[in-house]
């Protein structure tokens, strides 16, 4: 497709989030002809999502966040227009309207808008102008978090609404930058419910009672009181708790209001075949986490980058298609780790299940026909490169083998990763692809790898080194 009278497509992405940058990235190493230009509602350039919760620890700074910086669009001829909020989409007059009334013609559109925040239904938590009670702070964006970090200082007690892993994570950062009192309430009957098992979340519970954090499960907050310097938040079951900051965390909804509103087909997302384009207008696009591919709508970094990098091969003109997301999810936080590949509490299959309490401790496998079809590990990760790699190939596992990748290693010294050993899920990076790299900003330029959940640091540090030790060690 070209533009007018055989000019260069004009290709528009809606949203600068995590999607739309890997799909510009993709773009730009397959050597895209047309013209790109990427609509950002926020004022900043696109910044790593996930890991805003190390912000609000204090283990990252809020620009070492960025993705791509303005002059790399640049450099690269890429129009980036943030504070561009998009009011409307005219597929008649194959249009965008920004809410100050210009219009940004496409010939092909990318619509990458991710989700939006769903807001607890809390009497007392919207004021009546339509804005959050002062001590009510969403954690979605870079701004929620600079108005949280103000809020912070004179607090002592803060409630997390939402025991998911944003929850999760942005409890312990309140609780290791600040010292705050943090108590957490969860709708569900145990934390991560839809992710793992319930012993899983019973070791989650108990160790968050460790580190200090109070969790109360199968409960709903239902009301905010208002007591002037501090709140109340009381509980469906019950008690009502002080405190003096209250963070949601409750979970997102795909944003498609502008999809629905251009007459495309949207379900619970925006349904896209496995081109990753709109049934209703071969023009339209949509990938991560506003767009729903065989009935499935996704929240996670890994299968938005993967969408993000078939749809900008096809674009290339590669003939590829999406065949579904694998599921891996990650909680990276003080003394409390998570991985999630998978459902491991839906996906049929035999369970193999290690747990100690005491450590703070659970592994589950779901193994079917002798392959690991999905895994939950809580509280130790020295396994999960290697379990991940046997769950990406669908590897044919022996009797005893499911169990053994769950007993701790009796060898003293670390394994040696072989080279393609995946060890950053987010972006597919496998140990030899970081081993070739001379440094870690190396790694995080030419493979995107540690800019995602920002799990494997550790360990692309250490490959790295090792690496740089043996370049040493061949000079004469």
């Amino acid at each position: 497709m070209s533009g007018p009278a055989g000019a260069r497509e004009r290709l528009v992405v809606v949203g600068n989030g995590m999607a739309a940058t890997r799909l510009v990235e993709g773009l730009v190493a397959g050597g895209y002809a047309g013209e790109v230009t990427v609509l950002g509602d926020e004022p900043v350039p696109a910044y790593n999502r996930i890991l805003l919760s190390a912000v609000l620890e204090g283990t990252h700074a809020a620009d070492a966040l960025t993705l791509r910086s303005p002059q790399w669009y640049a450099e690269h001829g890429i129009t980036l227009r943030t504070g561009s909020r998009v009011l409307a989409v005219d597929r008649d007059h194959g249009d965008v309207m920004l809410v100050d009334g210009t219009l940004v013609p496409f010939d092909r559109l990318v619509l990458a808008t991710g989700a939006i925040p769903t807001l607890p239904p809390v009497r007392g938590l919207v004021r009546a102008d339509g804005s959050l009670h002062p001590r009510v702070h969403a954690f979605r964006s870079l701004a929620d978090c600079e108005g949280l970090l103000e809020a912070v200082p004179g607090a002592r007690r803060a409630v997390v609404v939402g025991g998911g892993l944003l929850g999760l994570q942005v409890a312990r950062a309140l609780s290791v930058r600040a010292g705050l009192d943090v108590e957490v309430v969860e709708g569900g009957e145990h934390l991560l419910h839809r992710q793992v098992p319930p012993p899983a979340g019973a070791v989650l519970r108990r160790s968050l009672a460790r580190l200090g954090t109070t969790v109360y499960t199968g409960a709903r907050a239902v009301r905010l009181h208002d007591h002037g310097g501090s709140v109340g938040v009381r509980l469906d079951t019950g008690p009502v708790l002080d405190t003096d900051l209250v963070v949601l965390t409750a979970g997102g909804r795909p944003s498609t209001a502008l999809a629905r509103a251009a007459g495309l087909e949207v379900r619970r997302g925006v349904v896209v075949d496995d081109h990753l384009t709109s049934p209703t207008d071969p023009r339209v696009h949509a990938i991560g986490d506003c767009a729903e591919h065989r009935g499935v709508t996704t929240g996670f970094v890994p299968p938005a980058w993967e969408q993000a990098q078939l749809l900008a091969a096809r674009l290339c003109g590669s003939d590829v298609a999406h065949e579904g997301s694998r599921s891996v999810a990650r909680l990276r936080a003080t003394d409390l780790d998570v991985a999630v590949l998978g459902d491991p509490v839906h996906e049929p299959g035999e369970v193999v299940e290690v747990a100690n309490p005491l450590a703070g401790r659970h592994a589950r496998l779901v193994v079917r026909d002798g392959v690991v079809v999905a895994a939950a590990l809580v509280g130790d990760l020295g396994r999960v490169g290697l379990i991940t790699q046997h769950y990406d190939r669908g590897t044919v596992l022996g009797p005893t083998e499911p169990g053994d990748l769950l007993l701790p290693d009796p060898v003293a010294a670390p394994p040696v990763l072989p080279d393609d050993a995946e060890v950053c899920a987010c972006a597919g990076v496998t140990a030899g692809a970081v081993r070739a790299c001379a440094s870690l900003a190396e790694v995080r330029e030419t493979t995107r790898a540690t800019t995602g959940c920002g799990g494997c640091a550790s360990v692309c540090a250490s490959l790295v080194g090792r690496a740089g030790e043996r370049r040493r060690a061949v000079v004469p």
